[in-house]
């Protein structure tokens, strides 16, 4: 039997902020201290992962917060190593809590002699001892078939429909929503939705990957305040040209709403320098101190969502009530109230 007194949390190294955040969020929940057990997550000389558990975890329901992002390899296999050591340890049950599953977009085989790496990490994961798994908007919905054990993957969506809907107050008739291409359509929808605005779509075309060579707005933008949705935004080339296209088919102002700001390369610099007035991005991913400084770059907090669906998963109660707009809002209320 599980020992239900008090769910446990630890962390890696990934997003230490996000992991405290989460714990005292939980704190106010509970009305007592919830804290990440007292662990070490370090390397060897040569770049091996040592974990050690300093306190006992016999018995108890332990969370792994830990977001598999840049150095990918590196946090996937502290993930892997500190549920190694909580099995070891005789933990009830493991859950890993990953709000950026990295190898996402590695979920099919788009040419011959290519892995299906999404499959791989979700064998690792399983094999790891990981019981169950808590994510936050997963790049392709199909990953949760990958894994043999329960993925609940929540919605970045009602939080940022809580966000628009407070920004934007008031002229939400003059807003349209805009998915980046022709594959995201689903998600822009649901947050249109959401939102009562208008869809609109950029079909892009490429000669080659990684260059966008056409891009055509399909739906009115013109006087319109465009939204763009998406869940990743890695080197921002895309986003910047799709901001730049809608502005040149008579958009007033564009804003974008990205899950998941892995912001590499010369992704800062180029949406500090873009024609879009706002990008707004999850801490899912620690930010780094140029994100940070960005003046048109903005962090929604996801802890109060996670740690609500950590205790309803402690509980046994519906993750899937946290798809919903009016269940976050009480969650939210001190961001987001009128």
């Amino acid at each position: 039997m599980i020992d239900r007194s008090e769910p446990k949390l630890i962390s890696g190294n990934s997003n230490g902020p996000l992991a405290q955040a989460i714990a005292r969020r939980m704190s106010l929940h509970r009305g007592m201290s919830v804290s990440l057990v007292d662990a070490r997550v370090e390397r060897f000389n040569d770049g091996e992962v040592f974990v050690e558990v300093y306190e006992n975890v016999r018995g108890e329901d332990m969370f792994i917060i830990q977001s598999t992002s840049k150095p990918a390899n590196d946090h996937l296999m502290e993930l892997l190593i500190i549920a190694d050591a909580l099995k070891r340890s005789s933990a009830a049950r493991i859950t890993a809590v990953i709000p950026y599953f990295g190898y996402a977009r590695q979920d099919r085989r788009t040419k011959a002699r290519t892995p299906i790496s999404a499959k791989l990490v979700a064998n690792m994961i399983t094999q790891a001892g990981i019981e169950r798994i808590l994510t936050l908007d997963l790049h392709a919905a199909q990953i949760q078939g990958f894994f043999d054990i329960p993925v609940d993957n929540l919605y970045a969506a009602p939080v940022f429909a809580l966000d628009v809907k407070h920004n934007f107050r008031g002229r939400l008739q003059d807003v349209t929503i805009v998915s980046p291409d022709v594959g995201g359509v689903a998600r822009a929808r649901e947050l249109a939705k959401r939102v009562g605005c208008a869809l609109a779509i950029v079909d892009k075309r490429r000669e080659k990957p990684g260059e966008v060579a056409e891009m055509t707005v399909i739906g009115d933008v013109k006087g319109k305040t465009c939204i763009i949705v998406d869940d990743i935004c890695d080197t921002a080339g895309t986003l910047c040209k799709a901001a730049e296209v809608l502005m040149e088919a008579g958009a007033t102002e564009v804003h974008s709403y990205i899950t998941h700001g892995v912001l590499s390369g010369p992704a800062v610099d180029r949406i500090t320098k873009s024609v879009m007035k706002s990008l707004v991005i999850t801490d899912s991913i620690a930010p780094t101190e140029a994100v940070q400084a960005a003046p048109n770059i903005r962090i929604v907090p996801t802890a109060p969502m996670f740690a609500q669906g950590i205790l309803n998963t402690w509980k046994g109660t519906s993750v899937s009530s946290l798809f919903d707009t009016e269940t976050l809002m009480p969650i939210y209320e001190g961001l987001y109230s009128e």
